[in-house]
């Protein structure tokens, strides 16, 4: 088989994978076909942790519908795994199956495994295509036709876009956090006074729960409890205006001086095993102690900032202090969370974002004019001292969702 048909079996393992949104955390989204005498013979994905990987799925998709996987191609959007975990390594499987060829969207993003599966392969005897490697680690040395390369191209960024939370995590074992706001055309995400609902569309807030369902949590200050009391819920608007529940979700709140009240719906809402409020040192004690019967605490240590911005969530353990973030990050990274979604008020949101600590915003912007030098901004914090510490963004896409627009973009 040539590019063209590369390109064209690459597609659907790339639908396939999309389907396990919000479901294989802590493990990638991956989408595999098995193609024989220029037809699909077996398609599968991987569907949750702990179950076959899309490679197992599709030898069993074949074998059901009756096909020998010998001497066929299989195309899948990430490298195979050649090592042992939770199942089999899917190098054994491949080889076993008697694959003759595997053409790979992009490579394991892991420095400690990347390439490995294809060294296996090949000394099987089977030939290895890849499209690409992860960015941070370069582009790929593969021969590509003229006017196929910008297509090729493109298939390779998407197999790695697809897992770009994966791909931070197991880098750097933190989270991927994605900075989500709505707000008016002027920056602005409530009054003064501090209403907030609704400022954008039911349309858009309906569409903004797509990034909820691929969070493995979100991050709320304790400013945003007390103003808006949230439930910070996965939701699925249903026909005839109806809402169905979603996955769970972790529900993070930072709130160092543990002012969480008990009958706040993140405290009293099922399921309260996956609400954790995180205090500081100087936190009351009586406090800790009624909010640690109904939630998860963690005590985390704070650090000092400049009076400007001390309100981060309302996180201060003292006109100077905060949660220290960074820390707060690592912790959450060893517990498997690949993905969190920020979703705080001003001083929240500033400081992930000042702080270098968010890799992706997505902004919705209503066609609405707030003003007022009162009104509570979408990003606050101390801000940039000059032009040349803005924070740069890239891969920015527009979206139209009704008359709101969302902004998606990575954060420099």
């Amino acid at each position: 088989m040539g590019a063209m048909s590369d390109t064209r079996f690459m597609r659907p393992a790339l639908r396939l994978a999309r389907l396990g949104y919000g479901l294989t955390s802590p493990n990638p989204m991956v989408g595999a076909v098995l193609v024989k005498d220029g037809k699909i013979i077996g398609r599968g994905w991987h569907r949750r942790a702990g179950e076959p990987h899309a490679e197992i799925e599709a030898f069993r998709d074949a074998q059901k519908r009756g096909h020998n996987p010998r001497g066929a191609t299989l195309y899948v959007t990430l490298e195979p795994c050649s090592t042992h975990g939770r199942t089999p390594p899917c190098t054994e499987t491949i080889i076993a199956a008697g694959i003759k060829r595997v053409v790979v969207g992009t490579a394991d993003p892991n420095p400690i495994h990347s390439g490995r599966a294809f060294k296996i392969l090949r000394r099987a005897g089977i030939v290895v295509k890849v499209f690409g490697v992860p960015r941070s680690r370069g582009k790929d040395n593969v021969s590509r036709p003229g006017r196929l390369q910008a297509e090729l191209q493109t298939l390779a960024d998407e197999c790695e876009r697809l897992n770009e939370a994966f791909n931070h995590w197991i880098v750097h074992r933190t989270p991927f956090v994605t900075v989500k706001a709505a707000m008016t055309l002027d920056g602005k995400i409530a009054t003064a006074g501090g209403e907030s609902k609704w400022i954008t569309s039911e349309k858009a807030r309906a569409y903004a729960m797509r990034f909820r369902r691929g969070a493995d949590a979100i991050l709320v200050g304790v400013n945003t409890v007390l103003a808006d009391d949230p439930s910070l819920t996965v939701r699925t608007k249903l026909a005839a205006g109806r809402w169905q529940m979603g996955k769970p979700i972790h529900r993070i709140v930072l709130d160092s001086l543990a002012r969480t009240p008990l009958d706040a719906k993140v405290v009293s809402n099922r399921p309260t095993a996956l609400t954790t409020i995180v205090v500081g040192k100087h936190a009351p004690k009586n406090r800790i102690a009624a909010l640690a019967r109904r939630v998860n605490i963690l005590v985390a240590p704070t650090i000092k900032v400049g009076r400007a911005s001390s309100r981060a969530g309302s996180s201060a353990a003292s006109p100077h202090q905060q949660i220290n973030l960074s820390w707060l990050l690592k912790k959450l990274g060893a517990g498997n969370v690949t993905n969190l979604l920020v979703e705080g008020g001003g001083e929240v949101n500033a400081s992930f974002l000042l702080g270098g600590l968010a890799q992706r915003v997505a902004f919705f912007y209503a066609p609405k004019i707030l003003g007022g030098r009162d009104s509570r901004k979408a990003v606050a914090g101390q801000g940039a001292r000059s032009l040349a510490e803005v924070i740069h963004l890239r891969d920015v896409q527009w979206k139209r969702i009704g008359l709101d627009l969302l902004l998606t973009a990575r954060v420099v």
